[in-house]
């Protein structure tokens, strides 16, 4: 067990808890849409004019809506595994918010695992470690 301190990857899109993480999100105060990463210039809603935002903690949990495989190596700055191992990603319907979140799904968990309809937690995952610090992100944790 390392004692160095634990990071967010990028910081201001999730929450450091590690027992109940949440994407941080934008809830717009005239409509009621949300997004993700927040937003907090103008609402995209092409019925809505509004510049009030207020920042709001995302649903955890939605329906897989949509999943892939990831077969190439991102670019920088994100930091693949050495030798690359292709990922999963799924597109999260979140019910609350009407939206669909696209991330990736936690390490070891292939496509042919998931399901449309299927539920996904949000959760946090070691990226990577520095020197300083243990870097982390938010993934999709499918519920079996």
């Amino acid at each position: 067990m390392s004692n160095k301190p634990v990071q967010a990857a990028i910081e201001g899109w999730f929450t450091l808890n590690t027992d109940t993480p949440h994407l941080i999100g934008a809830c717009c105060d005239q409509c009621g849409t949300y997004y993700f990463p927040k937003t907090l210039s103008y609402c995209k809603n092409p019925a809505c004019d509004s510049t009030a935002f207020s920042e709001v903690e995302l649903s955890r949990q939605g329906k897989i809506w949509s999943y892939t495989n990831a077969c190439y190596k991102p670019p920088e700055p994100f930091i693949a595994d050495e030798p690359f191992v292709p990922y999963t990603i799924a597109a999260v319907e979140l019910e609350k918010e009407q939206m669909i979140i696209l991330g990736q799904v936690v390490k070891g968990v292939d496509v042919d695992q998931l399901k449309v309809g299927q539920t996904a937690e949000l959760v946090l995952e070691t990226l990577h470690e520095d020197d300083d610090a243990i870097k982390v992100t938010w993934k999709w944790q499918p519920q079996r």
